[in-house]
């Protein structure tokens, strides 16, 4: 009885020693007799019971570590509080195992240091505009490193950036003085283009003005011209009819009775009109040979106007 229980405790012992179930995303390393066997994939595994032992076992998830908070110094000699975090994943077991004696540590400690050598290589205000770059600097100088380690590291970010109190005060004295600047630089060209509006404006207006005097004296003119052309052919075409009235028979006699006509009306105008002596013909037949030479006038081809002004 003893014997069977003994028996039946090996042989538990050999199969828990025997086989290993592996896990997701998990990585174990056998050694066999103190040297490096195998590495045991996720899933079912088995061993050489007391000459096969697991060694190692790593995680093979993305893992973030926290950077301690350490002072960098910068190009310009100002002391920076920079506190970061690492991401890294294992990407082969055995260097893990026995390529550094604690890989997180190495890692740590060259990030830190890293990250001093970039920081020093920038000036105070580059290293608030250029956290892009020296993330990405970190990552390279650590990954070549790391390689040897079985180690990948995937990226670095910069948590916080602390400089002394003294450069903030400093610093947030500087951005007050500028945005002042930006405000009177502002509200200098708001006064400016208010006053170049108002000068275009003006300027737009006399234009303007100019344009309407402008087109009014155009229309003005044209008026005149037009109505000194009516004019001119309405007098044109009364010296027509007068004359082909005078070319009808009989014209001639009421030529002579308009002449005569006017000849009376001019004496009775000056007889009214004089305030001194008024002399006249001496007898009708002066009057006869003024309208005679009108006659003649007309009969001459000059226009009727010449011999009405034969009477005045």
């Amino acid at each position: 009885m003893e014997i069977a229980l003994v028996l039946f405790v090996v042989a538990v012992i050999f199969v828990v020693r025997s086989i290993k179930v592996v896990p997701q995303q998990h990585a174990w390393v056998v050694e066999r007799l103190g040297k490096y066997h195998a590495t045991l994939s996720p899933g079912l595994n088995f061993l050489v019971p007391f000459v096969d032992r697991v060694a190692y076992r790593h995680s093979l998830k993305e893992i973030p570590l926290d950077v301690p908070s350490q002072v960098c110094i910068t190009r310009d000699n100002t002391q920076l509080q920079v506190d970061g975090i690492l991401y890294f994943q294992v990407t082969d077991p055995m260097r893990a195992s026995y390529g550094s004696s604690n890989y997180i540590v190495a890692v740590t400690q060259l990030a830190q240091t890293s990250l001093r050598s970039v920081i020093g290589k920038l000036e105070l205000d580059k290293t608030f505009e250029e956290r892009d770059i020296i993330n990405a600097q970190v990552v390279q100088a650590i990954d070549e490193a790391a390689l040897n380690w079985g180690v990948k590291v995937l990226r670095y970010e910069i948590k916080d950036l602390t400089p002394p109190e003294a450069i903030l005060r400093a610093m947030q004295s500087q951005i007050t003085a500028e945005r002042e600047k930006r405000a009177l630089i502002a509200a200098s060209e708001g006064r400016r283009q208010e006053q170049i509006n108002i000068a275009t404006g003006e300027r737009e207006a006399f234009i303007a003005r100019s344009e309407g005097e402008k087109q009014a004296e155009i229309n003005k003119a044209q008026g005149e011209a037009a109505a000194i052309l009516a004019v001119a052919e309405a007098t044109a075409g009364a010296i027509r009819q007068v004359a082909d009235a005078i070319r009808q028979p009989g014209g001639d006699q009421a030529v002579q009775l308009k002449v005569a006509e006017r000849a009376v009306d001019a004496f009775r105008t000056l007889a009214n009109e004089s305030q001194t002596t008024l002399i006249v013909p001496s007898h009708l037949g002066e009057v006869s040979g003024l309208i005679a030479s009108a006659m003649r006038l007309v009969e001459a081809g000059k226009p009727p106007a010449a011999a009405a002004s034969l009477v005045k």
